[in-house]
């Protein structure tokens, strides 16, 4: 049986980078969530040609065909009805570039768009800066070729330019040992200095954020994650510090490629080029004054997908309602009048007992009764476990790596599975256990309350403090008995649990 389908059919994304080529193919939910379903990456290295020969080379044009032979091959495999390709930095700059992509046309019946710099930066924005919760800043996305550094305000545009900073044309043409010499990586560093001075790169403002997205720095994220035991596995969101950064920059640079390539979290086809975009990285965190970074694991592929949908830059609120709408949908054990009425309750509760508590633990909260019935589709006993594992691996968009890990724990914190929440450390710590047991008592109780309420019928619920008891009394409630939840709510909050039909 074919799979549902969440929004219009899936669309082929195809980005030829100066480094690598890439191909995703994304489902487009109708609130604008896009979920990838299939994608490759094939390392073209094609600004090594043209910044030698000025062209690319044969060699590197068959490599490139048989790479687009076989994205082809995965879109129209996955069902895409439509392939959008691109091109940056190394194919704007060789002599035949155009030739290249004529061929590709003619053979593969592929309509490549060669983009400039700014085109570049905006699709590099729109995809990077939709899926994090950041307003204001600056945003660059590191290339093979280049560096496009974006400033926005308010999750808009502002201002943009293309810099001759990327990861493989630094390594290739400044750092000629391996390793590469100390005379050789202090040229590099005045080297980026002088080319972010010449751009003017102004140093953050308080409040903005510095965002960086490229399988660069995805691949720096990786590598520090790793170091780190980070408990969890994605890296978009992820923050990076720049003592890290330096301290990881210097490591790198140390090693021969052979060796830096056994780094965990590096990929095998990093290891020529990792230097010179960690020193990059680094330049431009100095010159920005940025104390830490934020990791995008989206960028130009997902701005030109994004581009097709109409309407400007969503809140970061309005992003993680598409996600969480999209994900649910994805089960078939989640039904949409049980998590309203949960929700709803566990908003009461929370409302009655805990308004003063931190205001991202009341978000995670209600996402938590929200989607608390996808891990039925996985197990009924431990679904509360299985929700929290799927939180921790799944796309959410919009979420900060702190409010993942604040879902995932309000959820293991409702069958008190872990409900110090000590397996997310760093992320969350000491100060957090308190409201996260509380929290996680309030999604337990909520549940319950769901539970002893006929399916069509609605559930109001009120919580009233009467001295030393709170009074939950529950309109559509059939039943209820005392139950462990009593025990756990009365060591969370202080105060006994009574619980009445209405």
């Amino acid at each position: 049986m074919p799979r549902p389908r969440l929004g219009p059919p899936p669309v082929a994304v195809i980005d030829i980078g100066s480094n690598s080529a890439r191909v995703a193919v994304y489902e487009r939910s109708r609130q604008g969530h896009l979920h990838l379903i299939a994608s490759s990456r094939s390392a073209l290295r094609l600004v090594r040609d043209v910044d030698r020969l000025g062209r690319v080379g044969q060699n590197a044009v068959e490599r490139t065909l048989v790479a687009l032979r076989d994205f082809r091959a995965i879109a129209l495999g996955a069902g895409a009805r439509r392939i959008l390709a691109v091109a940056t930095a190394a194919l704007r700059d060789a002599r035949n570039g155009p030739a290249l992509l004529a061929r590709v046309r003619r053979e593969l019946g592929i309509d490549v768009h060669v983009i400039d710099g700014r085109k570049e930066a905006r699709y590099g924005f729109l995809g990077a800066v939709h899926g994090l919760p950041v307003a204001d800043g600056l945003l660059f996305d590191l290339g093979g070729g280049s560096m496009q550094v974006s400033r926005f305000v308010s999750r808009r545009l502002r201002d943009a330019l293309s810099l001759p900073l990327g990861a493989l044309r630094l390594s290739s043409g400044l750092l000629a040992h391996d390793p590469p010499t100390r005379g050789e990586l202090r040229k590099l560093q005045k080297h980026v200095r002088r080319v972010l001075a010449a751009a003017n790169v102004r140093r953050l403002a308080p409040g903005e954020a510095l965002v960086g997205t490229g399988g660069t720095v995805r691949n720096l994220a990786k590598v520090d994650a790793r170091a780190r035991r980070y408990p969890v596995t994605r890296v978009h969101g992820y923050v990076l510090s720049r003592e890290s950064l330096v301290a990881m920059a210097a490591s790198l640079a140390a090693r021969p490629a052979r060796k830096r390539e056994r780094v965990p979290g590096l990929s095998d086809e990093r290891g020529d080029s990792i230097v010179g975009g960690a020193f990059a990285v680094a330049g431009l965190m100095e010159a920005t004054g940025a104390r830490e970074l934020v990791v995008s694991g989206q960028g130009v592929r997902e701005g030109v997908a994004y581009s097709l949908v109409s309407g400007g830059m969503p809140s970061a609120r309005d992003v993680r309602e598409a996600s969480i709408s999209a994900l649910v949908s994805r089960f078939a054990a989640w039904e949409a009048r049980a998590a309203e009425r949960r929700t709803e309750a566990a908003h009461a509760l929370w409302s009655a007992l805990a308004a003063h508590e931190d205001a991202e633990v009341a978000e995670a909260l209600g996402y938590a009764a929200r989607i608390l019935d996808i891990g039925r589709s996985v197990d009924f006993f431990d679904r509360y476990e299985h929700v929290a594992e799927i939180v921790l691996a799944s796309e959410l968009a919009g979420f900060s790596h702190r409010q993942v890990a604040l879902l995932a724990a309000v959820v293991r914190a409702g069958r008190e599975i872990d409900p110090g929440a000590r397996s997310l450390s760093p992320i969350l710590g000491k100060a957090d256990r308190h409201t996260l047991e509380r929290a996680g008592t309030v999604l337990a109780l909520a549940d319950d309350l769901q539970e002893r309420c006929p399916v069509r019928s609605a559930l109001t619920v009120t919580c009233r403090v009467r001295g030393s008891a709170v009074v939950v009394k529950a309109a559509g409630l059939l039943g209820w008995r005392q139950r462990p939840i009593a025990q756990r709510f009365e060591a969370a909050f202080g105060r006994r649990l009574l619980v009445q039909p209405w």
